[in-house]
């Protein structure tokens, strides 16, 4: 008799592959496969955002409601900016670039969700400047200061 450990089995293996990171390149692969199906114009545009609001109404709390909030701010101080996915999360870009996105904490499994601005951003300021935020919750303040970042992200 062997003392080796059996082999588990096909679908376990898959699963154990199905990592954090081969998911997500799984869901861009599709993202990008959906666009590309869309082309341009309104249509594109209208569909991108009944994906993000789809994405963000199958989150559980308190990441919907972070979420939810994120996208009124966003949208309403910048109107310019396009609601698309971006691996997986709600994301807003100009020009087909994301320019700030949200990562959601049970996703990624850690204890808070983020509020992240890409390198489209003009938020630098000096040689060093935070490109993303934590958040447990949005309350008055945390809106009041995610206003001032997007409109300067987006100036």
């Amino acid at each position: 008799m062997s003392s080796c450990p059996a082999r588990p089995a096909r679908a376990e293996r898959r699963e154990r592959s199905a990592t954090a990171p081969n998911r997500s390149g799984k869901e861009r692969a599709a993202e990008l496969k959906t666009s590309s199906r869309r082309g341009r114009g309104k249509g594109k545009a209208a569909a991108d955002e009944k994906d993000v609001l789809s994405t963000i109404a199958k989150m559980p709390q308190p990441d919907r409601a972070i979420a939810e909030g994120l996208h009124v701010v966003i949208t309403a101080e910048a109107p310019t900016l396009s609601p698309k996915l971006w691996d997986g999360m709600p994301a807003h870009a100009r020009g087909g670039k994301v320019l700030c996105f949200f990562l959601s904490a049970q996703k990624d499994k850690t204890r808070y969700s983020t509020l992240g601005f890409s390198d489209q951003a003009n938020l630098g300021d000096g040689t060093m400047w935070p490109t993303a935020y934590a958040l447990t919750g949005l309350g008055e303040a945390d809106e009041v200061a995610i206003r001032a970042l997007v409109r300067k992200a987006v100036d």
